[in-house]
């Protein structure tokens, strides 16, 4: 495959990783303990730091020097940044951010916010595609979603959505990496001379939604020694992973 179709493909498989992580949910009716969907959480952000250092943060830097990583780390921090402030969205724990919307109904803001955090893994994975890296950027996108569509189904069955819904909302949550794995190839097959800075915004867009969304989001319930040991281990596990595959 070329590096553009290696991108797309790449990028599917994992977001659709998401639904493998939402699927055993479909057998479960009853309320889901809340240390699971935080420890998930904890897992999925761990792992996405590691995949960020290493498999982004570091090329991104051979590829473009310091100066073009930092242009870039910045901007993927600062568009996430605005998107929070302007789109309308909601957490289940943080509640309503961005603009107030009275048109939208409370599972698409919900979507919304996930959207926000999986367009930039998704362009990750279709900037990487012309890159060595593709494989090791899928593979750590795809084992993050897993148990993040994981929390998300559970998150959604907790708020007394079906499991057969709440499945299909975290399964096309997932389906986004494939528009952002799209933008990110088209851009880097236009001009490869953008590849280190795409590289370095998809690494500040993750962090960024690290930080400020998905690790914030668990630590409001009296949980964050729980959800950082398992940031630990996501971390561990990615690490571990990426020096195997070289």
């Amino acid at each position: 495959m070329n590096g553009f179709v290696k991108g797309i493909v790449y990028s599917a498989l994992a977001g659709m990783a998401t639904g493998l992580g939402a699927l055993p949910f479909l057998f479960i009716k009853k309320k889901v303990n809340e240390r699971f969907i935080d420890s998930s959480l904890g897992f999925a952000a761990g792992v996405m730091l590691a995949a960020s250092a290493f498999s982004l943060v570091i090329p991104a830097m051979e590829l473009g020097g310091p100066i073009r990583f930092a242009i870039g780390f910045m901007l993927g921090g600062l568009i996430v940044d605005l998107i929070d402030k302007f789109v309308p969205h909601e957490h289940f724990t943080k509640g309503h951010e961005g603009l107030e919307s009275r048109r939208l109904k409370g599972i698409w803001l919900f979507v919304i916010a996930i959207t926000i955090h999986n367009f930039p893994e998704g362009m990750a994975v279709g900037v990487s595609g012309f890159t060595p890296h593709a494989f090791s950027i899928a593979l750590a996108i795809g084992i993050q979603n897993i148990p993040e569509g994981a929390a998300v189904a559970a998150s959604l069955i907790n708020a007394k959505y079906t499991p057969l819904k709440a499945f299909w909302i975290s399964f096309l949550t997932g389906l986004v990496e494939i528009v952002g794995g799209l933008f990110g190839a088209i851009v880097v097959s236009f001009s490869s001379i953008l590849m280190p800075y795409l590289m370095a915004l998809a690494a500040g867009a993750m962090i960024f939604v690290i930080s400020d969304e998905i690790l914030p989001e668990t630590h409001l319930k009296g949980k964050e020694r729980l959800t950082t040991y398992w940031v630990l281990v996501g971390f561990t596990c990615m690490a571990a992973l990426d020096l195997i595959m070289g």
